[in-house]
C-alpha cells in the first residue's frame, strides 16, 4: 500500500463538530431547492433541507456504495437483445482490451483507462485550447498553440501543475494570476482518413488509412504526433453510476443502438429478423449511458480511428480473430480465464452473447452511405460525415456490430463497482476504518469545505442515477444573485474561463442542445421523447433560455479511487488532491471571471492548511484496495500502449507519422499485484 507523510500535528479541533450540525447555507429562495442533502457527520444521519419541507433522515450506513443498487435498464428491456450475460461481459472485456479496436492496432478503449479506469501516462498528453468558442456568436475559436514551448511530446514533471496559479495561494485575484490554457488528457491516434481493410491478414495489419499533416498543430516538425483527446479522461469504475457519461453528457441515458446520442437520432439503426424478413428496427433501450459512451470513441478520429471508418469495418476485422489474440490473459482471470490457452473468435462470443435474430440472418444486406450517415459522431470539432464509405454487401452480423460492441461494454463496466473504501466499511459501521484526522475531513467534507454540496449521496456525485431521477432540472441562486435552472450534477466551478468550453452548453451530432435543461426550454412538447427514462415535463416549469444555466457546465465525477485518477478536472489542471484543495479554498481559478454562471458554492472557503490536510486525508479513506491492487473485478489482460514518441528524431516507418515509445502492461489475474497503483507521477497527494 503506498504511504504518505505529513504533519503528525494537524489541528483536528473541527472534530468536536462532528455530533452537531453546522448550520446550512441559506443558498436558495422560495421553492428553489438546494443541490443536495447535507451529511450530519457523527450524528449517522443526513439531513434533507428544502424550504417548507419537514426534515428526513438517512441513516450513515446508506452512505456506503455497497447499499446502491447498481443501475442499468430493466431485465426485460436487456432481455431483448442479451441471451447469455456471462457471455456478454467476456466479449466487453476483451473488447475493452484489444487494442485491434484502434485503426492502429495499438489502441483499446483500456489505453486511456488503464490504471484505476484512469490514464496515468505522463509524455504526449498535451492538447491546445481547441474548444474554445467566440463571445456572442458562440462561434468555435480553437486555439491551436500549445503553452508549453516543447508542444506535442511534452514530459510532464511536477513544477508543470497546476496550470494556473497565483501569487498567493488563498487568493483568486485575476492581476495574480499566472494562467495556461492547455489541456492535460489522453494521446490518441494520428491525423488520418480511413481507406480500406487490409483483407489479407486482418488480425496482423491495422486499417489502410491516408495519413496527412495534423491541422491541429499535433506535430512534431515534419512529422505528426499523436492527437491528444480535449477533455481530461475519466475513470471508467463506478461510471455505471453515472445518469449520462462524458464530461459532457453526451453518453445519452437512453441506448440507441448505433451512436451515443440515444433518441435525439430519429433513425433506426439496428437490423432485427422478424417474420423471416431482416428490417431495420428502432431501439431504445433506458438507463444505458455506458452503452451510449462505448458507442462513440471506436470512431472517433482524435482517439481511436481513422476518420470515415464505420463499425461495419470494425466488425469485418474482428469478428473472425480470435480474442486478444498477441495478448497474454492470467489463467486466473476473473471473466476471461478460461480463454487463457484456448481463444475464440469474437464471432463466436457475440452469437452466445446475443439474441439470433440480430445476427442470425445469412441475407445480405446493403450499408450504403447513407446508412452510415444515420449515425453521429461524438466527436466535439470534426465530426465524422462518412462521405467517403462506399456501398457494399454485409452480413446482419456486421451491420449490428455497433450494438453488440457497445451493450457488452456496457455489461463489462456495470462489474467495475468499487465499493470496499474504508469510508465505505466505516459508514456500514465499523468505526475503527477512519481515524481522527480523517474524521475531521469528512467533517470538512460536508461542511465548511462544501464538498457534499456536489459530490453528494453514496455515489459522491449528484450527477448519479438516483439523485438524477428524482430531480432531473433544478434550480439555483447563482453566484450572481440571479435564479437559473440547471441540468441536475453538472456545474461550472470556474475550473476554466467558460467560453475555453462551454461542456454541457454545446450542442449534440444533430444541433440539439446536450443540455436536458435547454432541451425543455426549446422544444418542450418533445422532451418526454428527446430525454427518455421517464422525463415528466409535467414536474417543471418552462424555463426561458435566458434562465438556463448550463455554459461551461460538467459533470460532477465521483470520487472513489480519486487518490489514484489524476490529473484532475475536465482540463486535467491539477495534479494532486492538495492541489484540488487549495482550487476551492480560493473560490475557483475563474469563479470572478465566471460569476454569470458560476455555482454558487464557489467561493472562498478560508480553510486552513490543517483544514486542508484532514480533507485530503479524508479523500485518501475513499480508494478501494481492490483498485489499487488491480484485484477483481479490476484484473486485466497484458496490454502494450503508446507513450509519447521516441526521441531518435522521431524517426517514422511512413514518413509521416512518428515513431512510438510503447509500454506493456504485464497480465494481471483476480488476485491482483503486490506492488499497487501509484497517485499520478508518484506524487504526494498533500504536495501542492
Amino acid at each position: 500500500m503506498t504511504t504518505y507523510r505529513h504533519s503528525g500535528n494537524a489541528e483536528v479541533s473541527t472534530a468536536r463538530g462532528l455530533d452537531r450540525p453546522a448550520a446550512p447555507r441559506k443558498r436558495f429562495a422560495g421553492q428553489v431547492r438546494p443541490k443536495v442533502p447535507l451529511l450530519l457527520a457523527g450524528a449517522l444521519v443526513m439531513a434533507l433541507w428544502v424550504t417548507g419541507a419537514p426534515q428526513a433522515e438517512t441513516p450513515l450506513s446508506a452512505l456506503s456504495l455497497k447499499s446502491v443498487p447498481v443501475p442499468g435498464p430493466s431485465q426485460a428491456a436487456l432481455g431483448e437483445f442479451v441471451a447469455d450475460k456471462n457471455a456478454a461481459i467476456q466479449l466487453g472485456k476483451a473488447l475493452f482490451w484489444d487494442p485491434r479496436v484502434g485503426s492502429d492496432n495499438k489502441t483499446a478503449c483500456a489505453t486511456c483507462h488503464f490504471s484505476a479506469g484512469a490514464d496515468s501516462r505522463e509524455k504526449n498528453q498535451l492538447s491546445p485550447g481547441l474548444l474554445r468558442r467566440l463571445e456572442g456568436s458562440m462561434a468555435a475559436d480553437p486555439d491551436k498553440t500549445f503553452r508549453w514551448r516543447t508542444g506535442p511530446n511534452h514530459q510532464f514533471v511536477a513544477s508543470d501543475f497546476p496550470f494556473t496559479t497565483f501569487s498567493m495561494l488563498q487568493r483568486n485575484e485575476p492581476a495574480q494570476r499566472t494562467d495556461n490554457n492547455d489541456v492535460a488528457s489522453s494521446q490518441g491516434v494520428f491525423n488520418g482518413q480511413f481507406k480500406s481493410l487490409v483483407v489479407s491478414n486482418k488480425g496482423a495489419e491495422a486499417d489502410s488509412c491516408d495519413y496527412t499533416r495534423d491541422p491541429d498543430n499535433f506535430h512534431l516538425g515534419g512529422l505528426n504526433s499523436r492527437r491528444v483527446e480535449p477533455r481530461n479522461s475519466p475513470s471508467v469504475i463506478n461510471a455505471v453510476f453515472n445518469f449520462r457519461n462524458f464530461w459532457d453528457g453526451r453518453g445519452n441515458n437512453v441506448f440507441n443502438g448505433g451512436d451515443p446520442f440515444g433518441m435525439r437520432n430519429p433513425n433506426a439503426l439496428v437490423w432485427k429478423k422478424e417474420a423471416g424478413i431482416v428490417r431495420k428496427v428502432q431501439v431504445s433501450i433506458p438507463s444505458s449511458s455506458l452503452a451510449s459512451q462505448g458507442s462513440g470513441p471506436p470512431l472517433s478520429g482524435t482517439e481511436m480511428s481513422c476518420e470515415d471508418r464505420t463499425f461495419v469495418n470494425l466488425a469485418q476485422k474482428l469478428l473472425d480473430q480470435k480474442i486478444l489474440d498477441g495478448q497474454t490473459i492470467a489463467s486466473d482471470d476473473s471473466v476471461l480465464g478460461e480463454f487463457a490457452n484456448d481463444r475464440p473468435p469474437y464471432q463466436s462470443l457475440v452469437k452466445r452473447a446475443f439474441k439470433p435474430e440480430y445476427w442470425q440472418s445469412p441475407d445480405v444486406l446493403r450499408f450504403t452511405r447513407a446508412d452510415a450517415q444515420e449515425r453521429r459522431s461524438m466527436d466535439l470539432r470534426r465530426p465524422v460525415p462518412f462521405n467517403s464509405v462506399r456501398e457494399e454487401k454485409v452480413k446482419q452480423i456486421e451491420a449490428n456490430f455497433t450494438l453488440f460492441f457497445s451493450l457488452a461494454l456496457q455489461m463489462y463496466q456495470s462489474t467495475l463497482v468499487a465499493d470496499d473504501s474504508r469510508f465505505d466499511q466505516y459508514a456500514a459501521g465499523d468505526s475503527s476504518r477512519l481515524n481522527e484526522i480523517e474524521r475531521a475531513g469528512l467533517a470538512i467534507f460536508q461542511g465548511k469545505g462544501k464538498c457534499i454540496n456536489c459530490h453528494g449521496g453514496a455515489e459522491l456525485t449528484n450527477a448519479s442515477f438516483r439523485n438524477v431521477l428524482k430531480e432531473r432540472l433544478e434550480k439555483m441562486v447563482m453566484a450572481s444573485g440571479k435564479t437559473k435552472t440547471y441540468d441536475n450534477g453538472f456545474y461550472n466551478i470556474g475550473v476554466r474561463p467558460t467560453l475555453d468550453d462551454i461542456g454541457v452548453g454545446g450542442t449534440d451530432g444533430f444541433g440539439l442542445p446536450l443540455s436536458e435543461s435547454m432541451i425543455f426550454a426549446t422544444r418542450p412538447h418533445e422532451a418526454a421523447r428527446l430525454l427518455g427514462n421517464g422525463f415528466d415535463p409535467d414536474k417543471y416549469t418552462v424555463p426561458a433560455v435566458a434562465d438556463v444555466n448550463v455554459n461551461g457546465a460538467f459533470k460532477t465525477p465521483g470520487l472513489r479511487n480519486v487518490e489514484l485518477t489524476g490529473p484532475y478536472f475536465h482540463n486535467g489542471g491539477t495534479s494532486t488532491l492538495m492541489q484540488v484543495v487549495d482550487f476551492y479554498n480560493r473560490g475557483g481559478d475563474f469563479g470572478r471571471d465566471n460569476r454569470e454562471n458560476l455555482d454558487p458554492d464557489i467561493e472562498p472557503l478560508g480553510l486552513s492548511e490543517a483544514e486542508k490536510t484532514s480533507l485530503v486525508s479524508f479523500l485518501l479513506s475513499l480508494t478501494d484496495d481492490r483498485v489499487r491492487l488491480e484485484k477483481a473485478p479490476f484484473d486485466h489482460p497484458s496490454l502494450c500502449i503508446p507513450n509519447g514518441h521516441s526521441s531518435s528524431l522521431y524517426a517514422s516507418v511512413n514518413g509521416i507519422n512518428a515513431a512510438d515509445d510503447m509500454l506493456c502492461l504485464k497480465e494481471v489475474g483476480r488476485r491482483g499485484t503486490s506492488n499497487g497503483l501509484s497517485p499520478f507521477m508518484r506524487l504526494s497527494p498533500f504536495s501542492h
